[in-house]
This record gives C-alpha cells, sequence and structure tokens, in this order.
C-alpha cells in the first residue's frame, strides 16, 4: 500500500486528486495540509511514502516543506512529488535542488497522476529526458563556477559513465543498451552509485552530474 499525502491551499484540487487516488487498491491517502507548516506535521505524525506538494501556499510553502523533508533523517523514506501550474515554474528547479523527486503539472491526466505516484514510490525520478534538460538548464545559474569533481571519488570510471547517462535523462533500460549492458546491470550501478553519493534519488544524481562537471548546461545528444 502507498500512503499518500497531500499539500494544497485550494481544497477543491485536494479534493480532486483524493478521489482520483482513493479509486485505486494499492493507494491510501492518509491526510491533507492547506499550509507547509501543516504537512510537515502531517509526515511526522504519519507514515507517508508520496506527499503531492504544491508550491505555492501560505504558513511555509512547498519549497520550504520539501527543504524540511529533505534535511530530517527520520522522513528519509518521504518522496516529494511538486505539483506546480507551469511545467517550469520559477520555484521547481529549487525544489529538486531542495529534495523533490519530480514533478507534475496540475492539469496533467488522471493516469499520469496514478502513474506518478507509483513511480515515486518505487525509488524513481518523475522526469523525462526532456524536462530534466530544460530543468537543469534553469538550475544552471546556480551552479558552482568550477565542477566539483571531487564529490566523485568515490566512483569508478564505469560508476562515473553510468552517472553522466543519468545527467542526461536516461533510464536504465536506455544506459544498458547504450553501455551494451543488461538492464540488471545498469540498475545495479545506478544503486551503487546513490549509495556512495548518498542521494536521496535518482533526480539528486541528476544534479550531482551537473554540479561535478560530468554533464554541462546546454548539452546536446
Amino acid at each position: 500500500m502507498i500512503r499518500v499525502a497531500l499539500a494544497d491551499d485550494q481544497v477543491l484540487v485536494r479534493a480532486g486528486f483524493r478521489a482520483l487516488l482513493a479509486a485505486e487498491d494499492d493507494i491510501h491517502v492518509v491526510g491533507e495540509a492547506s499550509t507547509g507548516e501543516e504537512l510537515l506535521a502531517l509526515v511526522r505524525r504519519e507514515p507517508v511514502d508520496v506527499v503531492l506538494m504544491d508550491i505555492r501556499m501560505p504558513g511555509g510553502d512547498g519549497l520550504w516543506a520539501t527543504e524540511q523533508i529533505a534535511a530530517d533523517p527520520a522522513l528519509a523514506g518521504v518522496r516529494v512529488v511538486i505539483v506546480t501550474t507551469f511545467e517550469l515554474d520559477e520555484y521547481v528547479a529549487r525544489a529538486v535542488r531542495a529534495g523533490a523527486s519530480g514533478f507534475l503539472v496540475k492539469d496533467t491526466e488522471p493516469v499520469d497522476l496514478i502513474r506518478a505516484v507509483h513511480v515515486v514510490a518505487s525509488g524513481e525520478a518523475l522526469l523525462s529526458p526532456g524536462v530534466t534538460k530544460r530543468l537543469l538548464e534553469r538550475m544552471a545559474v546556480g551552479l558552482r563556477d568550477a565542477p566539483d569533481e571531487a564529490r566523485l571519488a568515490a566512483l569508478t570510471d564505469r560508476e562515473r559513465e553510468v552517472l553522466r547517462l543519468v545527467g542526461q535523462g536516461l533510464t536504465n533500460d536506455e544506459i544498458a543498451a547504450r553501455l551494451v549492458l543488461s538492464p540488471l546491470t545498469s540498475k545495479t550501478h545506478v544503486s551503487r552509485i546513490m549509495a556512495k553519493l548518498h542521494a536521496r534519488d535518482r533526480v539528486h544524481l541528476v544534479v550531482v552530474a551537473y554540479e561535478s562537471g560530468l554533464v554541462a548546461p546546454g548539452w546536446q545528444e
């Protein structure tokens, strides 16, 4: 059972999300919040796997709440999906850097909302290659002037190569095809990289790939 919390200051939005999610046998909405502070209290009180988080809320916005969740070791298992009105909301890049596992636009199709909850709950990132590229280009302004390659010291050459492809938005299957590996081997490499870099999820790996200089802003296939 995937436990979901809803955070949005619009009652109708929360009601719509709840109705969609409640129809799924393997998803349970454990609670709702209209402010960042309420959401934080909720996830500290109830076991939660996925938070669908609005950005603009009173009493601690979605960015603040995401940062608080990411910084709390007791909430390491909580995955945050930012739900925004615009695909490249000015706050989305900051939210991903703060620890969000991906984002949805509010006019997304119902089936995509359900899929998003399953994808993030399984530990995957909710960012397509195209969105990843545009998002990280937005983030480029805040990246280091000098790449921080030292943080990759624990990685093997193969792991660096895999991380570079993760940074370009490739899935495990696409990485396997590119490097002529089995999908299982590709998945194992990604898991080991996450462990070595203490990354919360795949989105965090994308950020590291850019900050370390493995992938340059504005890269082309």
